[in-house]
């Protein structure tokens, strides 16, 4: 960990993790995947380790909102719980999938958090305040790291 590493804000929403995400499997327990393609209306839960195999097509979309089109993540086609999480003093520490936890990761690990040139309000912005003080830093990798060899 280095307090004085740069964070550069990617302007990235939680929207853009939505497509991918781990998530624990209805069978077997074990990590698997479910994706949504929102182009073609369609979602899918597989897993690697039991052969489960699960599809929802029709409306891969829940609407729009001032002209915007909203997404739902791809587990909640599914209701299946997301793998990468762990409780943290009174919270829950989440993401969707590795870049998502990679992403926090790097947010969390500076010191010094830049948000240069956005476009809107993105994910760096609204990480809940346990996420953003110092004092929490060293917990919350430690968290992060058991995620990435769970």
């Amino acid at each position: 960990m280095n307090p004085s590493k740069r964070f550069q804000d990617k302007d990235l929403t939680t929207a853009d993790f939505y497509g991918e995400v781990a998530v624990e499997c209805p069978a077997c327990r074990q990590k698997a995947l479910a994706t949504a393609d929102y182009e073609n209306h369609l979602a899918r839960l597989v897993c690697s380790a039991c052969g489960y195999n699960k599809q929802a097509s029709g409306k891969v979309t829940t609407g729009t909102w001032k002209g915007a089109l909203l997404t739902l993540n791809a587990n909640a086609y599914f209701r299946a719980a997301l793998w990468f999480k762990a409780p943290f003093k009174k919270e829950i520490l989440w993401a969707y999938n590795l870049a998502h936890l990679e992403y926090l990761e790097s947010y969390i690990a500076s010191g010094i958090r830049e948000n240069r040139n956005r476009t809107r309000f993105t994910l760096a912005e609204k990480l809940p305040r346990y996420m953003q003080v110092a004092k929490n830093r060293v917990g919350l990798l430690k968290a992060i790291q058991k995620l990435k060899e769970k």
